[in-house]
């Protein structure tokens, strides 16, 4: 009995025919030598969900499973062609793959949720040392040097939607106006994106937005909204503001002349968060919440930092690096997607331990093999006389 091995499994949401039709747009195979984009996405794969560090282990590992390369339409890898594919083939490949897989995350949440929560931050990864300083240099910050990756975070589905890889001394705000609205979507950021015309943008495409307002913000309070009782404590204030400076700085012109609400939540032993909302129906608990769940996205980072490969990178080249940050965004949103078709019941962490323990094992054969030594233990046990 045949059946097909974990990874198999797990690399299912890749539509072969749209991964062939993205190569050639890319002319990703160009000068591959043999070494095609497929062969190299494997490799980096196996590397992300089997916690393999460094190039000779990712390639000792990969080529000790030969027997499976020729279902998986590859073949053996030499360390020096990895190396060279990576600092050499630019990743917008695999960012174009992402996307694919983003747009499939997408599909499945509007079809099961009514409301969708997009949480919206950016973090840092730190680059420093032999052949990083050549190329991050010029463009860190006070605080980093490195790369910064910006994502859009889908709440209900517990993965990215949207992402960009920039240098750190990019500002936030910058890469958040070319995120692209969904209507009737609800996006919660942080100061890092303060804007007045993004948020007109979101408010004129048909999507609700939860930030904060800076200390500085000239506002004018139009009518105080009454609290309910069972939000009295944790709700000090709920008001209905509009914005009284027409030309914020920089000489442009500030586009937001709608109603706002402007929410004070309490904060033990801290000063009140001051909620800015165009949600004009939703209770003030209920926006207080959706911003607590920004956290998530925070917890995102720390999930992809701990347990894939964003850390130690294979290749010191920019493109290498980014390649490798591609490929732990496609590996995660595979994992994700795999347990959303399978149902499998427990964590993406213990989902991801299963998948290291099996990657390259065929489980329906193993189960079957399982059921007829079963069988034929209890067949013999039958024919077998008993001694007394």
């Amino acid at each position: 009995m045949f059946s097909i091995s974990r990874i198999q499994s797990l690399l299912k949401p890749i539509s072969r025919g749209q991964f062939d039709r993205l190569a050639h747009e890319h002319r990703a195979d160009r000068h591959s030598k043999g070494f095609r984009v497929w062969d190299q996405m494997l490799v980096m794969l196996s590397a992300q969900w089997g916690a393999d560090q460094g190039l000779r282990q990712s390639i000792t590992s990969f080529n000790e499973q030969r027997h499976h390369h020729y279902h998986l339409g590859t073949r053996e890898v030499r360390r020096s062609t990895l190396a060279e594919a990576n600092a050499k083939r630019p990743p917008e490949f695999f960012a174009d793959v992402a996307r694919s897989l983003m747009s499939q995350v997408q599909g499945s949440v509007r079809s099961s949720c009514t409301k969708m929560l997009r949480l919206l931050d950016s973090t840092s990864i730190t680059l420093k040392g032999r052949e990083f300083d050549s190329w991050t240099l010029c463009n860190r910050t006070r605080h980093t040097q490195g790369v910064k990756l910006h994502l859009v975070y889908e709440a209900h589905a517990q993965a990215p939607v949207w992402h960009s890889i920039t240098a750190p001394n990019v500002n936030d705000r910058d890469e958040g106006v070319r995120v692209p609205i969904q209507p009737k979507a609800t996006y919660v950021f942080d100061k890092g994106y303060y804007d007045y015309n993004w948020w007109h943008s979101i408010a004129t495409q048909g999507a609700h937005f939860v930030t904060r307002f800076k200390k500085n913000a000239a506002l004018k309070v139009e009518r105080d909204r009454a609290i309910p009782i069972a939000a009295r404590g944790l709700i000090l204030k709920d008001q209905v503001v509009r914005f009284t400076n027409k030309n914020p700085g920089g000489g442009r012109r500030n586009e937001y002349e709608r109603a706002l609400r402007r929410i004070e939540v309490a904060r033990e032993g801290d000063r009140p968060l001051v909620l800015a909302t165009n949600d004009l129906r939703s209770s003030a608990t209920a926006i207080a919440e959706l911003y607590k769940d920004r956290w998530q996205i925070e917890l995102f980072f720390k999930w992809i930092k701990q347990h894939l490969n964003v850390k130690r990178f294979c290749g010191r080249s920019e493109n290498a690096v980014r390649t490798q940050i591609l490929i732990a965004l496609i590996a995660y949103l595979l994992l994700v997607l795999h347990k959303a078709a399978t149902k499998v019941k427990g964590t993406l962490w213990e989902l991801l331990c299963q998948v290291r323990a099996t990657l390259f094992t065929r489980l329906d054969t193993q189960r079957e093999c399982y059921r007829r030594r079963k069988r034929q233990r209890k067949t013999f046990a039958a024919l077998q006389p008993g001694l007394f």
